[in-house]
């Protein structure tokens, strides 16, 4: 039988278990995504029943969920098995800040905690204006964010947008919009062109290693590589469209535009 609120909740990706937790709801949640490490009391609590592209239906379905949170395209064929198999699926699909938000408010609303997720997420929205109207220096540093390195990816839509909000200028601002990685490849020269002044790279998943950033052909001169200002940011912070990119993810970019002397 449906329930409302639903009472058992699977979470395949990280960012709608950070929501839940952040909401006091997180009683609802019976099973997560091996993603999910925000809070970190969440690995202690909450089984593991999916990477992001694959799950274990078999065991999501051992959990009796009534209601299961996954996002995007990628996530189409867990959807579509989980729907075959009788379980209610709500897919969320948010792309930039403004999605994060009503993400947060949706979320709030499946769970009947509608007055909660709104105070969540206009206090997101309170901090998002107070960092975007800080003094800046001018003009604003150039940056170039890499989503992954082997085919060169740039940055999604809210990293764009909280690039911005940071006090920086993405070098290709265009690209913010192509939901697909692979419509956001770009070419070394492209970057090279572009002469960032930093260089932002979280390699979805896995560690960014400087020196090969460095070591690509011609990119010495790029100002970034000249002046060492290339910084990583971990990928939990930053790539997954929820709170903690409105906050560390933020306060990360924050602090890399940052100028390498101001703290003297």
């Amino acid at each position: 039988m449906q329930q409302f609120p639903p009472r058992r909740i699977v979470c395949l990706t990280e960012e709608t278990v950070e929501t839940l937790y952040l909401l006091g709801e997180q009683d609802r949640i019976v099973g997560v995504s091996g993603y999910a490490v925000r809070p970190p009391r969440v690995r202690r609590e909450k089984p593991r029943v999916s990477a992001f592209i694959s799950a274990d239906i078999p065991k999501i379905l051992a959990l009796a969920p009534d209601l299961v949170l996954a996002f995007s395209d990628l996530q189409a064929d867990i959807a579509s098995d989980l729907i075959r198999a009788g379980v209610a699926v709500h897919v969320f699909n948010q792309r930039d800040v403004a999605g994060i938000l009503a993400m947060i408010r949706t979320l709030g609303a499946l769970v009947d905690a509608t007055g909660r997720a709104d105070q969540l997420a206009t206090a997101y929205e309170e901090r998002l204006a107070s960092k975007a109207s800080a003094p800046r220096l001018s003009p604003k540093p150039k940056v170039y964010f890499e989503e992954w390195d082997d085919p060169l990816i740039s940055g999604i839509g809210w990293v764009s947008e909280l690039i911005e909000i940071a006090g920086g200028e993405d070098i290709l601002p265009k690209l913010r919009f192509q939901q697909a990685a692979k419509d956001r490849i770009i070419t070394p020269d492209a970057v090279r062109a572009a002469a960032p002044d930093v260089i932002l790279a979280s390699w979805c998943g896995k560690k960014v290693v400087p020196d090969k950033i460095r070591s690509r052909p011609g990119w010495s001169e790029i100002p970034a590589v000249r002046n060492n200002r290339i910084v990583e940011i971990k990928s939990p912070l930053i790539l997954q469209p929820g709170p903690a990119a409105l906050t560390d993810g933020l306060d990360a970019i924050v602090a890399a535009l940052c100028p390498p002397d101001s703290s003297s």
